[in-house]
């Protein structure tokens, strides 16, 4: 889910998704994303990230009067002066997502580095004004402005980067974490995927180790089980048919893996999940 505001100083907007991920954007203007007591400064062409589901402040001020919320109303004809603020919501589910999230900080500020202001007048244009079946292009767009703030953001020194996002990039590690992740459910071993590397088994648990923080065969594991519990919430999906499409031949054998990773039976996460 977008949003778009024109905002007219001075303002002090409540923005409430309530969604655990929040795409922020200026598109023209300027303005301060206050979350907790801290106060952020944004331009047009910058993007944040915010996580979690309570709501946050955007605002002319770093020090702004009491928050109302965004009125509904169409944006105006005239927009000189005036701040517009772009919002994506992204719902969060499953293992995989929470990975990405639990290393994210509570509000993550981007510079406009590379450019991205120049994208901003098409954006807004789109949303202002957008042709029929714009929509699927909007979506596409926020995507890839997400992805592209969240790269962006691992890329800076103060960012916290999980081990594997950075071996995806090793000429060791790289190679069997791409296995690993393109194809789950083969029957990988040790020496298969050190064969995906080109390098000794040694050689692999080694690097594997110290970039990614587990073993090779630890980290295919905890994969495994981070896809199964998102396939867990299918409505379709049993627990014998998810064991086949992580690669575990028999049922037993994937519930017991699932237990010790994640600490509850397939059966039970299930139930806790579609409650």
């Amino acid at each position: 889910m977008f949003d778009l505001s024109v905002l007219s100083a001075p303002y002090a907007a409540r923005v409430a998704t309530g969604a655990p991920l929040t795409l922020v954007a200026p598109l023209r203007g300027e303005g301060w994303l206050i979350r907790n007591d801290a106060a952020h400064r944004m331009v047009a062409g910058e993007a944040a990230v915010v996580t979690g589901v309570e709501p946050f402040v955007f605002a002319d001020s770093p020090d702004p009067g009491p928050a109302t919320d965004i009125p509904d109303t169409a944006p105006p004809a005239d927009l000189t002066g005036r701040t517009v603020l772009l919002t994506g919501s992204y719902e969060i589910g499953g293992e995989l997502a929470r990975r990405l999230v639990r290393v994210l900080p509570p509000v993550l500020v981007v510079p406009d580095e590379h450019g991205c202001a120049d994208m901003n007048g098409y954006l807004e244009f789109q949303l202002l004004h957008g042709r029929p079946g714009h929509q699927l292009v909007l979506d596409r767009l926020l995507d890839w402005l997400l992805v592209c703030t969240l790269r962006d953001w691992f890329s800076r020194p103060e960012a916290v980067v999980p081990g594997w996002y950075s071996a995806l990039g090793d000429d060791v590690v790289g190679p069997a974490l791409r296995a690993i992740h393109d194809s789950p459910a083969e029957p990988w071993t040790l020496a298969r995927l050190a064969a995906a590397s080109k390098v000794s088994r040694t050689t692999l648990t080694k690097r594997f180790t110290e970039l990614v923080g587990e073993p090779p065969l630890a980290y295919l594991t905890g994969w495994r089980m981070a896809l199964a519990a998102d396939m867990l919430t299918e409505r379709a999906a049993t627990v014998a048919s998810v064991a086949r499409r992580v690669g575990y031949a028999d049922a037993f054998g994937f519930s017991t893996a699932f237990k010790r990773v994640l600490g509850v039976s397939p059966t039970a996460y299930r139930s806790a999940a579609s409650g």
